[in-house]
């Protein structure tokens, strides 16, 4: 049985005007686990995030943390700490100082006090920064004061609205990994909210992915981008190609649909299909490939309308006749020639595994 740290139990918040920017919301969330809110600006994650810190109240429902009702405990009160994109790092006040602010009303004793900042100080790998002032920090030396700032007070649960956003994308990309290892090292939960969603997959044990104020689905990275349960998701998380398409037939484990460009073509069956349903057969661009000669099967025709090269891969988008938008093709760069082989002038071919097919129903 899962050892949960926050249980959300139909936790809804309404604005003025009647706007719910949280509505019904239910999960847990295991202790110990990197657990984060992913979605578009508006979802309503940072909203549910602000409601577990303590600083703002659900309309409805109720909020559990390590075992307590908290909808309606202050902040403060709250096992919780949270670092905030801006960080809020003083600048008047040294390295020292600022991750000793949260510890002065303790009480401790100066070398208590100093064995505890230098011990935060080894988690962050900033030793020897005790004396720099705020203002003379890199940014990634401020999301690292400010995550000590907040681990010092050895919280519960530590809360984290986008702390790595202002970053450039190099930085963010090894910060992400500092972060996991910081997690995995202090083992304590963390709730992360973001809106990028290779930060998320690359961090997160599970990820709830929010849209409209819905929690639209929960699970671990590979099966939220392996096996979404809506269409919603599927395109949030990642690029892929759809396909509106039609149940043609059924025999055991196998279904043969019908697209708009595709014609008829065979994917692994679900639960609950009947002759005629209409539903979206989705795909990502990298399990497809392209090809100048003409597969035995699983393939459609098309020509290149665009590509862009990317460094480590290539994306393509191939013009399929009778189909409304282009199929994005991604192919890794394995050599240093910047060309796939193909003639752009020429037909190609755009080919797959079935299994790599995602049904979705409408």
């Amino acid at each position: 049985m899962a050892d949960n740290i926050i249980r959300i139990e139909n936790v809804t918040k309404q604005f003025a005007g009647g706007v719910k920017a949280v509505d019904s919301a239910n999960f847990n969330i295991e202790r110990g686990e990197f657990f984060s809110l992913l979605g578009p600006s508006g979802c309503g994650k940072t909203t549910l995030l602000r409601m577990i810190a303590g600083f703002e109240f659900p309309t409805d429902g109720e909020i559990y943390i390590d075992g307590q009702a908290s909808a309606l405990i202050p902040s403060y009160k709250r096992p919780t700490n949270m670092v905030f994109q801006s960080y809020a790092i003083f600048p008047h006040l040294n390295v020292f100082d600022n991750i000793a602010y949260g510890l002065r009303k303790d009480r401790l004793s100066r070398r208590e006090l100093k064995r505890r900042v230098d011990e935060a100080l080894a988690m962050i790998h900033l030793e020897g920064f005790g004396a720099r002032r705020g203002d003379q920090l890199s940014g990634g030396q401020r999301q690292r004061v400010a995550l000590a700032r907040a681990l010092i007070k050895r919280p519960k649960v530590l809360l984290l609205d986008e702390p790595l956003g202002a970053l450039d994308k190099k930085l963010r990309e090894e910060m992400q990994i500092e972060l996991r290892e910081l997690q995995k090292n202090v083992g304590i939960t963390f709730v992360f909210v973001t809106h990028d969603q290779e930060e998320a997959l690359s961090m997160s044990d599970r990820i709830a992915v929010m849209g409209k104020g819905v929690v639209l689905q929960i699970a671990p990275p590979k099966e939220l981008y392996e096996a979404p349960n809506s269409v919603e998701v599927a395109t949030f998380i990642g690029n892929i190609n759809l396909i509106d398409a039609t149940v043609r037939s059924v025999a055991g484990n196998e279904v043969t649909l019908d697209g708009p460009g595709f014609g008829q073509f065979r994917a692994p069956a679900i639960d609950g299909l009947k002759t005629g349903q209409k539903l979206t057969a989705a795909i990502r661009p990298e399990k497809l490939s392209l090809t100048a000669s003409r597969p035995g099967a699983n393939y459609v025709e098309g020509t290149i309308k665009a590509s862009a090269y990317l460094g480590d891969r290539s994306h393509h988008h191939v013009h399929v006749k009778g189909r409304p938008t282009p199929v994005a093709v991604a192919a890794q760069n394995m050599d240093r020639s910047m060309t796939i082989g193909i003639d752009p002038s020429k037909p190609v071919y755009v080919t797959w595994d079935p299994r790599s097919l995602i049904l979705l129903k409408s």
